[in-house]
C-alpha cells in the first residue's frame, strides 16, 4: 500500500479495470465510486470516448453528485478530457490529428500489416479506426472476443514488430502498443505521461499526489510512460487484482464530506 495517501488514482481501461473492450464487473463499480467518495478518479486509455461509456460510465451504480464529479474520463491518452455531471458527459477539450497525419498513419500501418503477414482476412469489426486524435489498428477488429485476442500473440511479439516498422515510417508521429491486438498512432510525445501531465494541470493535483494502476508497465506497455515519468505506480494481471488492491485501498483513504 501506498506511504502517503494519494488525491487522485488513475486506472488504465483494458484489462486493468475489465477484460479488453468488456464492460466492468459490478462489484468494480461498487469500488470506483467507493473510491470516488474518498478522492478524484481518472480512467485513461487508448480507447475512444464510447469505449468508456459503454465499458464504464453506463455500469456505474447509483453515485452522490459529488462522486460522479470526482470522476475523469481521458480517452485517447488525454488528447480528449471529459468530466462527468449529475446525468451526462461533459467536455472539457478535445484535440485531433490532421488530415494529413491522419492518411500517412492509416496507410503506413496497413502497408506494414499486410507486409508483415498480420492484416487478418477474417475480422470482427473494422481493422482501422479514426479516433480523431488517434489512428488505431486492431488486428481482429475493435469487436474481437477476447478469447480470441489473447490467443493472437500472447508474447506480444506480432505487435511490437508492427510498431517497430509502423514507427520507421512515421519519425514525426508516436506509434505506440496499445490493447492486446492494438497498435495506436498519435501526434508526437502523445502517451500516458501526456495525458497525465493534463490531469494535473486540469486538476491542480501534483503527479506527487497521483497513483496510477495498470496492466502494461512493462517497457513495451502503453503504461510504461507514467511508470519513467516518476508517478507512483501499482501493477496488475487483470481487472480481478486491481478490485483486490482496491478492497485493501479504500478503507485507508477517509470519505469526504
Amino acid at each position: 500500500m501506498t506511504a502517503i495517501a494519494p488525491r487522485l488514482v488513475a486506472f488504465d481501461l483494458d484489462d486493468t479495470l475489465a477484460p479488453s473492450k468488456s464492460p466492468i464487473d459490478p462489484r468494480m463499480g461498487e469500488l470506483l465510486v467507493a473510491l470516488a467518495e474518498r478522492v478524484e478518479v481518472a480512467v485513461i486509455s487508448g480507447g475512444q470516448l464510447a469505449q468508456f461509456t459503454t465499458q464504464v460510465v453506463d455500469r456505474l451504480p447509483a453515485a452522490s453528485e459529488d462522486a460522479r464529479a470526482r470522476l475523469h474520463l481521458l480517452p485517447t491518452c488525454g488528447t480528449q478530457y471529459y468530466r462527468l455531471s449529475a446525468d451526462d458527459v461533459v467536455t472539457i477539450y478535445q484535440r485531433s490529428l490532421t488530415d494529413d497525419q491522419k492518411s500517412r498513419a492509416l496507410a503506413a500501418v496497413e502497408g506494414e500489416a499486410r507486409r508483415l503477414g498480420l492484416w487478418e482476412p477474417e475480422t470482427w469489426g473494422a481493422i482501422l479506426e479514426d479516433r480523431g486524435s488517434q489512428i488505431t489498428f486492431s488486428a481482429l477488429g475493435q469487436q474481437a472476443p477476447v478469447a480470441a485476442k489473447s490467443a493472437w500473440d500472447p508474447t506480444g511479439e506480432k505487435k511490437n514488430a508492427l510498431r517497430a516498422a509502423v514507427a520507421a515510417l512515421l519519425p514525426d508521429l508516436e506509434v505506440r502498443s496499445g490493447g492486446s491486438t492494438s497498435v495506436d498512432i498519435t501526434e508526437r510525445g502523445i502517451d500516458k505521461a501526456y495525458g497525465m501531465r493534463r490531469l494535473a494541470e486540469q486538476t491542480g493535483i501534483s503527479l506527487d499526489d497521483m497513483l496510477f494502476v495498470g496492466d502494461r508497465l512493462d517497457p513495451d506497455g502503453n503504461d510504461y510512460p507514467v511508470l519513467a515519468m516518476g508517478v507512483r505506480c501499482h501493477a496488475v494481471d487483470g481487472w480481478e487484482d486491481t478490485v483486490t488492491y482496491l478492497e485493501a485501498l479504500i478503507p485507508t483513504l477517509a470519505v469526504r464530506v
